[in-house]
C-alpha cells in the first residue's frame, strides 16, 4: 500500500544522540516502502549554515541520503530553529527544500503544510525576529561570519529563547485560531499539517465553507511523533517511544 509519511520538531543535537539513532531507524525502516518523507521544520537544534561539517551532521546526511537513494521521495521545510538550512543540505540528503506554506496532493487530498511558527501571531516579540531572521540580507550576513563566531551566536541565540519562553504565557506561544482558519481559506483546504508548538493533537476547524482539520505534530522527546498519509485510511497521528524504533 502507498503511504506518505510527515515528521517535525526532532531537534536534532549532539546531546542527545538517542534522536538521530530513532532517526535513522525510521528512515531505514521506510526506505524504499513509502512514498515520501516531509520534514516540516526544526530538523536540528540549530543549523549555522551548509558548510557546517560536523561528524553528528554528516551522520544526519548520510542516512537521509540512503533512504532518498532507494527511491522515496524527501522534502525538507525550514523550522523556527534551522531557517539557514539551505538547498546545499538538501542536495546532500537527496531531497527538496520547500516554502513555508506549500498545498500537497496526499492521495487526493489536498493539505497544506506549514512548520507553524508563522501561526503564532501573538507573540509579536517572535514574530519580529522571525521576520528578521527570514530576510536575506540578514541571512547573507549570518553566513558570512566564521563558522566558530555562527557557532557561539546560535548558543546564545538559544539561551535568550529559553529564557524568554519560560516568561511567556502558554496561549501566546500556541496559534491564533483567526490565522488558522486564514490561511486554510486562502488555500482552499480542509488539512492543515505543522509543527512547531510540540502541542500534538488533531483539532476540529469551522471554516466558512464547512469544517476542517488542524493536524498539529509533536517535538520528539520520549515518543517520536508521525502523520502517516494512505489512500486508504486517510491520515493518523501516531506515536512511539523513542526506545521503540
Amino acid at each position: 500500500m502507498s503511504y506518505t509519511l510527515l515528521i517535525s520538531d526532532l531537534h536534532l543535537d549532539e546531546s542527545r544522540p538517542d534522536h538521530l539513532h530513532a532517526l535513522k531507524a525510521l528512515l531505514a525502516r521506510h526506505a524504499g516502502h513509502c512514498d515520501a518523507l516531509y520534514v516540516l521544520g526544526d530538523l536540528f537544534e540549530t543549523w549555522i549554515g551548509d558548510d557546517d561539517d560536523s561528524a553528528f551532521h554528516l551522520d544526519a546526511i548520510a542516512a537521509f541520503r540512503a533512504f532518498s537513494d532507494a527511491g522515496s521521495a524527501l522534502f525538507f521545510m525550514h523550522g523556527n530553529r534551522d531557517f539557514l538550512l539551505g538547498a546545499d543540505f538538501a542536495r546532500a540528503c537527496g531531497g527538496t527544500l520547500l516554502d513555508e506554506g506549500v498545498v500537497v496532493d496526499l492521495y487526493g487530498r489536498p493539505v497544506l503544510l506549514m512548520h507553524g511558527d508563522s501561526l503564532c501571531t501573538g507573540d509579536e516579540k517572535y514574530m519580529a525576529f522571525r521576520a528578521q531572521a527570514r530576510d536575506p540580507q540578514w541571512q547573507a550576513d549570518m553566513l558570512a561570519k566564521p563558522l566558530e563566531q555562527r557557532r557561539m551566536i546560535a548558543q546564545m541565540m538559544r539561551m535568550k529563547s529559553a529564557q524568554e519562553n519560560a516568561n511567556k504565557a502558554g496561549n501566546i506561544m500556541d496559534v491564533t485560531p483567526s490565522e488558522v482558519v486564514r490561511v486554510m481559506e486562502e488555500a482552499g483546504v480542509r488539512d492543515l499539517i505543522h509543527g512547531h508548538t510540540h502541542r500534538p493533537a488533531v483539532h476540529d476547524i469551522g471554516l466558512s465553507d464547512g469544517h476542517g482539520k488542524r493536524w498539529v505534530l509533536g517535538d520528539w522527546g520520549h515518543l517520536v511523533w508521525q502523520i502517516v498519509a494512505d489512500s486508504e485510511r486517510g491520515l493518523r497521528l501516531e506515536s512511539l517511544r523513542v526506545d521503540e524504533q
